[in-house]
């Protein structure tokens, strides 16, 4: 049955099944939806790699993602929790 809060269930799919999270895989399809998919892909590949961010800077990413336990996280398991999230 199809979820009404997912507004490109197509997408939606395809980016589960690549193993994306269910959150990451909704916040994707629905702004493609809203904004068309070449908008959104254009967007992406601007922000600098996380293994460049502080330790402090990837914990405030994390924080306003709410990743559990991300106060005792090191770096590479923030690096980790973000890009799996």
């Amino acid at each position: 049955m199809p979820n009404p809060s997912i507004k490109d269930e197509e997408l939606y799919r395809k980016l589960r099944d690549e193993g994306d999270s269910k959150e990451k895989a909704a916040r994707i399809a629905n702004a493609s939806a809203k904004e068309g998919r070449s908008e959104v892909g254009a967007r992406g590949g601007r922000a600098a790699s996380y293994e460049e961010w502080t330790v402090e800077d990837l914990r405030k990413r994390a924080s306003e993602l709410d990743i559990d336990g991300r106060s005792s996280m090191s770096k590479d398991e923030l690096v980790n929790a973000l890009r799996n999230h």
